[in-house]
């Protein structure tokens, strides 16, 4: 089950490389786009680090509130300017694909793939650090 998870960690990983790269391409062809890929980009890095934790939820709050309580407040490894960066994104995303009248400007769109880059870097060598432990 180890092995398994940390592949899965891996994939995540490279799934969220992806997604940041396709917000930054997207942004000048489809703002929902990108505001959809820098969210996923934050949810891959996430959901990275909960297989390391063998947590699996398929619900995306369950995974962002595991994050939040056991990562930001529970053990302080990461700083709660995080937990905005997720809400924010997680709310952008929902209402960009549920709210058929809203409408994302790019200034909102850039600051999200600009927070969501912040995310990663930050929660990414935490995750690759975790992953190279496995290995020992």
């Amino acid at each position: 089950m180890e092995n398994h998870n940390k592949t899965l960690a891996q994939v995540a990983i490279e799934k969220s490389d992806k997604a940041i790269r396709d917000a930054d391409v997207n942004i000048d062809v489809s703002l929902p786009v990108a505001q959809n890929r820098a969210y996923y980009a934050v949810f891959y890095i996430v959901l990275a680090l909960s297989y390391l934790d063998n947590f699996i939820t398929k619900s995306h709050h369950k995974l962002m509130g595991q994050f939040n309580k056991k990562y930001v407040y529970q053990n302080r490894i990461f700083d709660k300017s995080l937990v905005q960066i997720y809400n924010t994104l997680i709310i952008n995303r929902e209402s960009s694909d549920y709210n058929l009248t809203y409408k994302q400007n790019k200034e909102e769109v850039l600051w999200g793939i600009e927070s969501a880059k912040k995310f990663i870097n930050t929660v990414k060598p935490y995750v690759i650090k975790r992953i190279n432990e496995l290995e020992k």
